[in-house]
């Protein structure tokens, strides 16, 4: 064991000493530049955590609306500082209401993975009580085809309490590796036409909402289902250049202005400590590199990634799941030595189920004491110059650049989705990994060795509420039976025309949300406009 070849989960070779020469030559030269100064290897702001500390923001939501606002106030009141709302997968993914066959056909696991959400009326029960003025949010649309919807629904609210949108900060996500890659759902509407809607996004926020990331690159689901390290990497600068691209093309705004607002993504840390650290560092990197090399952006703040990370769920186990607040805390640190600008760190329950209330808690705690008693955050990228980080933020730098050549190379991002490449190369390191635990090649504790523990299984699973499918049923047909006619059927004929046209579909999605139509009702709009994606391959 002691004499064997020791590799990161990118399959980057350890050795049991570093020294100066093993950091890649070209990789030297910014050992001498600051945090704050480009290429942001050391960190995106001067003094980092001193004058900004991290942003603490939990996924949260489930069942009612009420109950997601409960939860969120939960949240806030014990100390994150911004929060997630979280939508029911099984409508909010496909665009469904309730009463949709496919709905009605699993309607016990509606509310089960985030709330309810059928209309703006629903927005405004969640919001209720909130501060959002002053709150940084992130509205849900996690999927492509749902941020249209769940941004316009979050903006409306925030209008009708007299709310400049202007004024007004937050993120969307419509992210194509959760979409396409991730957690691929049925009836999605084909990729091209999701860059349509995320172009949209890009430039209805920079008119209207300068504030707000509109898209966010969430890297951390390629990652999650099966890329290591590079791939993610190279994934992220691959999803980037088709939006700076598609913006380019169109034409109405300068590159570094989509740059900086794009320029919040998201990274997954998980169990290989140093290499996850080097990794926040090597994007940086990157992201600077490739807007000064393939856009010729100077503009300083452009080049300035901003990153938010999640742990990794999928390194959370079932057995002896108490453990995983240990794993928690260790991938949270990672986060904050590589330089994160937001966390969140996954329950202790994530194998499980949703997080409860004590599994929530104890994520902010974790935050809360890697804060304010360990002085993390009195020292800017403590482990700058540290010969091994260096060698791996190098390494990582030239193996991502060279996954983003290979999938450039396919015909770019969108393209490798299409042909399925994508898809079989995460996959590929899914399986891997899994076989890697399975034959004992890869030690995970409680699951293939330390399995004494006389409790394995030592927590009740948390039950999201029972009625969620009931209520929304009664909330669907209210809905119905009590908006203005008139008003709703003009703003789907305005989506409708938005859609089959070249014109920016967000200020119709706008008036559609404002005039109450229902998810499944935009999403009815989307099938008959775009078609739905005909997935390249078997699951």
């Amino acid at each position: 064991m002691a004499d064997e070849i020791r590799r990161t989960t990118s399959g980057i070779e350890l050795k049991p000493i570093y020294g100066y020469g093993d950091i890649p030559e070209g990789h030297r030269e910014l050992l001498s530049t600051s945090p704050g100064e480009p290429p942001y290897l050391r960190g995106a702001y001067p003094k980092m955590y001193r004058t900004k500390p991290w942003r603490i923001f939990q996924l949260s939501g489930f069942g009612n609306p009420i109950d997601e606002s409960e939860r969120i106030k939960f949240l806030l009141s014990h100390g994150e500082s911004g929060f997630l709302m979280e939508h029911d997968r099984m409508t909010a993914d496909h665009l469904y209401d309730v009463d949709n066959p496919e709905v009605l056909a699993r309607s016990g696991d509606v509310g089960l993975t985030g709330a309810v959400i059928l209309s703006i009326r629903d927005f405004a029960t969640i919001l209720d009580g909130i501060d959002i003025e002053n709150t940084y949010a992130h509205a849900g649309g996690a999927v492509v085809q749902h941020g249209p919807f769940a941004n316009a629904c979050y903006w409306n609210v925030a209008a009708s309490r007299g709310i400049d949108l202007k004024r007004l900060a937050g993120t969307g996500q419509s992210d194509f590796n959760l979409t396409y890659l991730g957690c691929i759902a049925k009836e999605q509407i084909p990729p091209r036409d999701g860059l349509r809607l995320n172009l949209d996004l890009i430039e209805f926020c920079h008119r209207n909402l300068p504030r707000w990331v509109p898209v966010s690159i969430a890297a951390y689901n390629g990652a999650d289902s099966g890329l290591n390290a590079k791939e993610e990497l190279g994934l992220l600068m691959a999803n980037a250049k088709e939006y700076l691209d598609g913006i380019v093309e169109r034409g109405n705004i300068e590159v570094a202005q989509v740059a900086r607002s794009i320029g919040g993504i998201n990274l997954r840390t998980s169990m290989d400590i140093f290499e996850d650290i080097a990794k926040l560092r090597a994007a940086r990197v990157m992201w600077s590199r490739m807007l000064k090399e393939r856009y010729g952006v100077d503009d300083e703040r452009a080049r300035q990634l901003r990153i938010h990370v999640v742990t990794a769920g999928s390194a959370m186990t079932y057995q002896q799941p108490l453990n995983n607040i240990v794993r928690g805390t260790l991938m949270a640190l990672a986060a904050v030595l590589g330089g994160a600008q937001s966390l969140g760190v996954s329950g202790y329950d994530e194998a499980i189920t949703i997080p409860s209330e004590h599994a929530h808690q104890m994520s902010l705690r974790i935050q809360q004491i890697l804060q304010n008693e360990s002085n993390l955050t009195s020292v800017v990228d403590p482990l700058g110059g540290s010969y091994l980080i260096e060698s791996l933020t190098g390494q990582l730098v030239e193996e991502g650049f060279g996954v983003f050549d290979e999938i450039v190379a396919q015909g770019g991002y969108i393209a490798t989705l299409e042909s399925g490449w994508l898809y079989r190369r995460a996959v590929a390191g899914s399986n891997e990994a899994a076989y890697d635990i399975e034959t004992n090649r890869v030690a995970k504790v409680g699951v293939n060795c330390f399995m004494d523990d006389v409790s394995p299984y030592e927590i009740e699973a948390f039950e999201a509420p029972r009625d969620a499918f009931d209520n929304a049923m009664e909330r669907l047909v209210d809905l119905r039976a009590t908006r203005d006619q008139k008003v709703l059927r003009d703003a789907l004929v305005g989506l409708e025309e938005a859609c089959v046209s070249s014109s920016n579909i967000m200020p119709a999605m706008m008036a559609a949300t404002e005039a109450e139509v229902s998810l499944g009702e935009i999403g009815a709009v989307f099938r008959s406009s775009f078609g739905s994606w005909e997935v390249p391959f078997d699951f």
